[in-house]
């Protein structure tokens, strides 16, 4: 069974490569169909033709052999027996051919008498009556000459088809004529025709294949060439052309290929040297605009510095120059990057460190982002170590963007960041989750483009730059690993990032998935819990729920308890209900509801209208970014 199911394969996947194949096994279909239509059809008018023949040669030897008959009859003596009778009108219709079998234009017969007499008159046979259909003789006996087509068997030998033709006697009452005509040679000659033609239909189906193969060869040859050097064009060999030959449909065909290929050829140079162009200009202007950026850096920071003894409209005016300042440099360092990425000069510092640490980098550089935007960040980091050869600094900086991103949209509501591992898989999966105003379907492909906004009037509260996400997919791929998005309008967004730990091996599947199990979003409840030390002392993790590296619980960081004054140390506070019996966030049954000490912020617009923002500042000034 295996065998025929790799035969079976092996000429599925021939006949899908070749084209003169299928040309060939066509054509050969189409011809095997139509010889043998025309076979059927003159083996059929043949047959009919010998057999009408034979009829009507049976039918003239009939009119001779009932006349002989009734000559011999009516000049026998009155004494003789009817037996007597009819066997001396067989011997003179066997007398012709000088054996037991008569002969004359329609062939070689035997015959078949019968007629009422004796005392008490009964039937009299005369011949092998016994071969001749008994419904062939009803119609003789009603006076009709008739003719059927049987099987008969003779004592010498013969066994086969036979035309059986009766005749009743004018002169005779009661006498029945029937000749046996055996169609031997009439078989013998359909089989020499039918072999013929079943040779001759061979012969002419090898040729046809043969003069198909050819045919097709001459024109397949072509376009398996223009393929092999389509494929090597496609390689980046743009100086491959086809040879052109003659004036024909192929040599056009030739000729135009070269054409488009010279056209292309032209065209990829042209957009490879304005790409350059564009990368190196971007490089360039990045560079020297850093000149006078560190000069205006300088001045501002003068100014802000002397901030107290200015009034109040220029101490505001400086503080919002600074935070310009600290964007355009951000812009600067985001479009340096791109460039890198674009002239494909971009290098990975490779070191085998704990994961984990990289997220606790992004989470520190976005805490005064969460608590100016009153969002909960619940930070869910596995309890073992997860060492990965990865960039600490493109890591970092990919978690940094999602998260600031997802405070960016979340609404107020809380911001989830998982982290998990699997070795077998070789494969480290961090999710970030909000619970803002999500994506529209489509959306989250746009959302890696660069300056991509969902509504461009919107003012991005993180100060990024626009191009965060451009950068964290580049350094995915980098990693060889995957960055991913997924949304929901109204539901909220996940980002997940996939990267291998081990580099040069096949990355797995990852161990979290991107989209919730449950996409409901509930409101959530407003508690007070007591603050408490993130440092506190580590304990065992409960279930499948959400911890941190430090605590029992998810940290959270950013909303202030209320009714607790800020100290300026984060607080732990039980895990946010951001989704029930959600993959990401669901705990153990029987554990207590979670309380949150977040009030949410809203601004009462719809989540329609709020776009995706894909990054934050890469450095920081004064705890602002």
């Amino acid at each position: 069974m295996a065998w025929f199911q790799a035969v079976g394969t092996a000429l599925g996947h021939l006949w899908r490569r070749s084209l003169q194949l299928r040309v060939i096994v066509s054509t050969l279909t189409l011809s095997l169909i139509v010889i043998t239509i025309l076979g059927v059809v003159l083996t059929g008018q043949i047959t009919d033709r010998l057999l009408e023949a034979k009829i009507n040669a049976a039918v003239e030897e009939m009119d001779r052999a009932r006349s002989t008959i009734e000559n011999k009859m009516s000049g026998v003596p009155s004494g003789n027996s009817p037996e007597q009778q009819l066997a001396d009108a067989r011997a003179a219709l066997s007398s012709r051919g000088g054996t037991g079998q008569s002969s004359g234009a329609a062939g070689s017969f035997d015959s078949a008498l019968a007629m009422v007499g004796g005392t008490p008159p009964h039937e009299i046979p005369a011949g092998p009556l016994s071969e001749v259909p008994q419904e062939l003789r009803r119609f003789v006996q009603r006076n009709q000459v008739s003719y059927q087509f049987t099987t008969v068997a003779d004592p010498d030998g013969y066994r086969g088809r036979a035309l059986v033709i009766g005749s009743p006697s004018a002169e005779v009452a009661t006498l029945e004529i029937y000749l046996i005509f055996p169609l031997a040679s009439e078989e013998s000659s359909l089989s020499l025709m039918r072999g013929t033609m079943l040779i001759g239909g061979v012969v002419l189906l090898v040729l046809l294949a043969a003069i198909t193969a050819l045919v097709t060869r001459q024109v397949v040859l072509p376009i398996r060439s223009a393929a092999r050097i389509a494929g090597r064009f496609a390689d980046g060999r743009l100086k491959e052309r086809m040879l052109v030959r003659g004036e024909d449909d192929m040599a056009r065909l030739a000729q135009a290929f070269n054409e488009m290929a010279e056209s292309l050829s032209n065209q990829i140079t042209q957009l490879e040297e304005f790409g350059n162009l564009q990368r190196r200009f971007t490089s360039d202007v990045s560079h020297e605009l850093r000149t006078p950026l560190t000069t205006v850096r300088m001045a501002a920071d003068l100014i802000h510095g002397s901030s107290d003894d200015l009034d109040p409209a220029l101490a505001r005016s400086s503080e919002l120059l600074v935070n310009e300042l600290d964007r355009f440099e951000g812009l600067l360092n985001d479009l340096l990057e791109i460039s890198r990425h674009d002239a494909g000069v971009a290098e990975l510092q490779i070191e085998s460190l704990d994961v984990r640490m990289c997220a606790r980098a992004a989470i520190s550089t976005v805490r005064h982002l969460a608590r100016d935007a009153e969002v909960e960040v619940v930070i869910d980091l596995p309890e073992e170590p997860v060492v990965a050869e990865v960039d600490p600094r493109r890591v970092e900086r990919v978690l940094r963007n999602l998260l600031a991103n997802a405070i960016d949209h979340s609404e107020g509501k809380p911001v989830l960041i998982r982290m998990r591992g699997d070795a077998e898989a070789n494969a480290v999966a961090t999710v970030v989750r909000d619970q803002g105003v999500g994506l529209r379907p489509g959306e989250e492909k746009l959302v890696f483009n660069r300056f991509w906004r969902s509504d461009p009037s919107r003012v991005r509260r993180s100060g990024g730059t626009g191009l965060g996400l451009s950068i964290s997919v580049e350094d995915a791929n980098l990693h060889e690993g995957r960055l991913e998005a997924w949304g929901d309008p109204g539901v909220g967004a996940s980002f997940r990032l996939l990267l291998p730990m081990v580099r040069g091996r096949k990355l797995g599947q990852s161990p979290l998935a991107l989209e919730p199990m449950l996409r409901k979003v509930p409101a959530l409840p407003e508690a007070e819990p007591e603050p408490t030390d993130i440092e506190a002392e580590p304990a065992a993790p409960t279930g499948d729920g959400p911890v941190a590296a430090e605590t029992t619980a998810p940290e959270t960081i950013g909303a202030e308890p209320t009714g607790t004054e800020p100290t300026g140390t984060e607080s732990a506070v039980a895990e946010p209900e951001i989704e029930p019996q959600d993959d990401l966030s669901a705990g153990e049954p029987g554990d207590e509801p979670p309380t949150t000490g977040a009030h949410p912020a809203t601004n009462g617009r719809d989540a329609a209208d709020v776009d995706r923002d894909e990054s934050v500042p890469t450095e920081t000034r004064d705890g602002k970014s």
